[in-house]
């Protein structure tokens, strides 16, 4: 992905896009602690996922599909823009100019010596595990409102395994180059096809804490993994009971250094 991150200190008033630069960019890098803090804000994750799946909104009309208050957008929306995350797009004036993300997908390096980088990282990763765990609640509340096809589509599973640092960042890549054929489809309407919706994939890979079995070796039965996580590994079939929504298309991602 390409670095795309603006300046902390630009102007409180950002430049409006230019027609030649409709389409988001695909990804931006933050490398700012106080642009990881800023965005580490629910209301701000919602607007830019917004953006990202709907398309520029004016700050009417984001409060119109958040629940917030105009003002609080507009608030939100400067501060994300003071950091690059969206820019005023062509068209409008005051509240009812329209906003843009400036990328589909934001990432931020997952490993920096320097504490208060580190701690910005931890504060935004808190932030976006506990809005991907009220997604996937809401997305298993309305699981039986979907047609049959939907239903047994959705999946929710897990696997732990052992495999080596290399092995776990050769895997996310993969996830990521399968995913990627269809990222065009959410800037693009007219690439997707009939019967195609918005559909949220949420990918994690970490370690689990170390302790007996978690290392080489056969799990013992008095391991942590044995003990508390009875049903890892289970992935529900169609004909099991099978099973998205949200901040969806965030596209938020740390990224190791040179990846």
């Amino acid at each position: 992905m390409s670095e795309n991150r603006e300046e902390a200190g630009r102007e409180a008033v950002p430049p409006v896009a230019s027609p030649a630069s409709d389409e988001p960019a695909r990804g931006m890098r933050l490398t700012d602690p106080r642009a990881l803090r800023a965005y580490a804000h629910p209301t701000r994750m919602r607007l830019v996922g917004l953006l990202r799946t709907q398309g520029p909104c004016t700050a009417t009309r984001a409060a119109d599909l958040t629940g917030e208050s105009v003002a609080s957008c507009s608030y939100h929306l400067r501060m994300l823009a003071k950091y690059g995350l969206v820019e005023v797009a062509a068209g409008g004036q005051g509240r009812e100019k329209p906003w843009r993300a400036t990328a589909r997908f934001t990432e931020w390096p997952s490993y920096s010596t320097e504490p208060v980088m580190a701690e910005a990282t931890d504060a935004l990763e808190h932030a976006l595990a506990q809005r991907y765990f009220e997604q996937l609640s809401a997305a298993v509340e309305a699981r039986r409102t979907l047609p049959r096809a939907w239903q047994e589509a959705e999946r929710v599973s897990d696997n732990v395994l052992y495999l080596t640092a290399e092995e776990l960042s050769v895997i996310q890549q993969q996830i990521g180059a399968l995913l990627r054929p269809y990222e065009e489809r959410t800037a693009r309407p007219g690439a997707r096809p009939e019967g195609a919706r918005l559909v949220q994939i949420i990918q994690a890979g970490f370690p689990l804490p170390q302790g007996p079995g978690t290392e080489r070796g056969p799990m013992e039965e008095d391991s942590p993994i044995a003990d508390a996580d009875p049903v890892a590994g289970d992935v529900p079939t169609p004909a099991d009971a099978p099973r998205t929504t949200g901040i969806a298309g965030t596209g938020d991602a740390p990224k190791a250094e040179g990846m």
